[in-house]
């Protein structure tokens, strides 16, 4: 049976909500290069080690798109396709 490698210090930032949002998406995302992670932004390949969501919480359809969201990649951590899940509302 052939394994996934998570590919270590790989970051893929997922930006949910207002245009503010993708602003502070993007300086996250300019940290973490600077500090020699390989950042992607909404990638679909799922071989990020680490997925940080960064999304609103104010309006109720945000709210539930925010937790299916969280949900689906809380699962990708249960089934061993990413080490972590962070996320900030």
């Amino acid at each position: 049976m052939k394994t996934k490698t998570l590919k270590q210090n790989k970051v893929n930032v997922v930006t949910l909500g207002c245009s503010k949002n993708l602003v502070d998406s993007e300086v996250l995302m300019g940290q973490l290069r600077a500090n020699d992670f390989d950042v992607t932004h909404e990638s679909s390949k799922n071989d990020a080690s680490i997925v940080i969501i960064n999304t609103c919480g104010f309006i109720d359809n945000a709210k539930q798109e925010s937790i299916e969201t969280i949900l689906h990649y809380a699962k990708q951590k249960g089934n061993h396709q990413c080490r972590c899940v962070l996320w900030h509302s």
